[in-house]
């Protein structure tokens, strides 16, 4: 055996590294997964005092009492009720969390298209060594890490998942050599002894040979771990080739390229009416007519779709702009994509590289693990090389092309997929912030959140544009816990309104010291909003279960949840998500409403970068100008300069 990154590998003198697996760590897999601790319910009166502080900067005094009244009649009435029948079904379900079934439900009982709505994308950084952004020789380096990404973990190798507050004590080999005999009940204790968190890996059951099937009123989130095969798509066509053997075995990689290459020569033309455009649908039409579909003789070719490992997409165009990368991540032209896959790998012309997935079973969490992976794998021990030869294989043999059998009622209905796919589109428009005067580096070293100045800067630059203080919505993930998913950090605070009030509104009437006290107060809230949603304290969650568990049992809807101020909250302005990596560049989604912006934003060690999304409604390029503005300010008080 020989070592790398720690983990232990076999060793070949044929092959060097083991090619079937990416590592073969000493702590298995999911080790840590017993013993994570469950999600907690918060305490009724708390979510009720956080909601409460979140409605503040909102409403005005009269309607922020009628909200405060309703919201404690709740909190000694039914929703002391719900909540307690909540905590005791929590009781009976201690093998997962209380919101892991009912947040997946959510997403399968929407039924807008996932388009736009529900597949979110991050866009891979160009390898180092531009040679190997060739696109066939990125497409398979991409392939195999990720099949071989797939074998690790399902035979248990795979690094577990860890948050480590001391890398430098709990990232070693000594404690992971320790841990490793610590029985799976416990071993979540005893990484905390050492301030590493292992975090929940259910998700990664998920990740491969899965598709979302529309259905009637659910759609089914459907998983066969038997699939060999990959799905690729090039201008609108279908193709599959294993990428597994009989054996399990990786098909050698020489083979994979030989087959992609096959598939990028195929000259075939776009088909007339692309399937494609049909899981761009609303889903309850889209589950009608896969019905029909299904009926009209395709039942051999949906199922090699939906138990694909994943799918490729392969696109023609040649991208450098980032805009245009952002629009062809997240929405392509409808033509060459399948929306229902768990997730695709998108490799451009000239090798720009993204992943889009479906949201339902996978949190950013989970796809940030996969895209590391991938890019330390094709950038560090790639499988192929630009000067490597294709295997002598027979991919005409090995390559099968879907054919589709269409009648004119499905002809039709892809025609109006299309049209209606083609106007969703148009509507978006993308703008990027680029702050380049600082970043986390100088923040930090000024005791300021980066975070907590981001957000700030969105609600700042929201007010320059609007003359209003807008609610934000701020994913944040519970993955320290059991099955848990996210929590909703709510930055409009109290404290954010006084201070973007005070830069916009009244700067000539503080001093530099006044602003600056001002950051440091919204910043000290911040990190304790996000240390709360963290560990399951925030609000959204629990009323959202609570909401649920009324509607279920028929009950009327209690009035809190008809108050005025409760919709007005869950209609999110400001939607916002940030992570940051060496492997990817940006990640973007769309606004959560028609007149709302979505906020995909990295905080750099000396610059910040975010892509806004927004529709008709909202103006991105004056908001884009007003969040720089506001950014400018922010840095300058940080600075002890005055504002121009």
């Amino acid at each position: 055996p020989a070592k790398r990154n720690g983990s232990w590998q076999s060793y070949s003198k044929n092959d060097g590294w083991q090619s079937e697996y990416l590592h073969r760590s000493i702590v298995p897999t999911m080790h840590y997964q017993k013993s994570l601790p469950r999600l907690p319910i918060p305490k009724l009166e708390d979510t009720i005092r956080r909601y409460l502080a979140a409605q503040r900067p909102l409403l005005s005094d009269d309607d922020y009492s009628k909200t405060e009244k309703m919201a404690y009649e709740f909190q000694k009435g039914v929703g002391k009720e719900l909540h307690s029948e909540l905590v005791a079904q929590d009781k009976k379900n201690k093998h997962t969390s209380y919101i892991s079934a009912l947040w997946l439900n959510m997403y399968l009982t929407q039924r807008n298209s996932l388009v736009l709505n529900f597949s979110p994308f991050m866009a891979l950084n160009l390898d180092p060594k531009p040679e190997y952004n060739d696109q066939l020789v990125r497409s398979t380096n991409m392939v195999v890490s990720a099949v071989r990404l797939m074998k690790t973990f399902r035979a248990g190798f795979l690094e577990p998942e860890v948050f480590h507050l001391n890398p430098a004590k709990s990232g070693t080999d000594a404690f992971k050599s320790l841990i490793r005999w610590v029985p799976p009940s416990l071993s979540s204790v005893g990484a905390y002894l050492m301030k590493a968190y292992p975090l929940d890996m259910s998700q990664f059951y998920h990740m491969f040979n899965s598709t979302r099937i529309p259905r009637h009123g659910r759609d089914e989130l459907f998983t066969d771990e038997k699939g060999r095969h990959l799905l690729v798509m090039r201008k609108g066509n279908m193709y599959v080739f294993d990428v597994v053997d009989r054996d399990g075995n990786l098909v050698k990689p020489a083979e994979i390229q030989a087959h992609l290459k096959f598939i990028l020569s195929d000259q075939t033309p776009a088909p007339a009416f692309p399937l494609s455009f049909l899981s761009t649908e609303n889903r309850d039409v889209w589950a009608g007519l896969r019905e029909k579909l299904l009926a009209a003789g395709n039942v051999k070719a949906l199922g090699l779709v939906d138990s694909a490992l994943f799918c490729l997409c392969f696109d023609d165009e040649t991208l450098h702009d980032p805009i245009q990368v952002f629009h062809n991540l997240l929405c392509g032209d409808g033509c060459n994509r399948w929306y229902d896959k768990s997730f695709s790998f998108i490799v451009t012309k000239n090798g720009r590289a993204g992943i889009q997935f479906e949201h339902s079973w996978a949190d950013g969490l989970t796809i940030f693990r996969l895209l590391n992976e991938i890019f330390k794998d094709t950038t560090e021990w790639p499988q192929v090389s630009p000067g490597s030869q294709t295997a002598a294989a027979d991919s005409a043999s090995a390559v099968t092309k879907l054919q589709f059998k269409l009648n004119a009622e499905l002809e039709n209905s892809i025609s109006k997929a299309k049209e209606k796919f083609q106007a969703a589109v148009s509507k978006l428009t993308i703008d990027i912030v680029e702050f380049k005067k600082g970043g986390k580096e100088m923040l930090r070293m000024n005791k300021l959140s980066p975070d907590a100045m981001a957000q700030l800067a969105f609600q700042m630059g929201f007010l320059h544009q609007y003359g209003q203080t807008a609610n934000s919505y701020e994913a944040s993930s519970t993955a320290k816990f059991l099955h848990g998913r996210t929590e909703t950090i709510r930055s409009t605070t109290i404290h954010t309104k006084r201070c973007t009030h005070a830069f916009v509104h009244q700067a000539n009437q503080h001093s530099v010291q006044e602003l600056r006290g001002m950051l440091d107060e919204c910043s000290r809230y911040h990190k304790q909003l996000i240390k709360e949603a963290a560990v399951g304290q925030g609000f959204d969650r629990h009323l959202f279960a609570m909401q649920h568990l009324a509607t279920s049992k028929g009950l009327p809807l209690p009035a809190f949840y008809q108050d005025t101020a409760y919709s007005t909250m869950n209609h999110n302005i400001l939607s916002s998500s940030s992570l940051t990596s060496p492997a990817f560049s940006f990640g973007g989604f769309t606004p959560m409403v028609p007149d709302g912006f979505g906020l995909g934003y990295s905080i750099h060690k000396e610059w910040i970068s975010c892509f806004i999304s927004s529709y008709p409604a909202r103006n991105v390029t004056e908001f884009q100008r007003c969040v720089n503005k506001s950014l400018e300010g922010i840095f300058s008080v940080v600075e002890g300069k005055l504002l121009r």
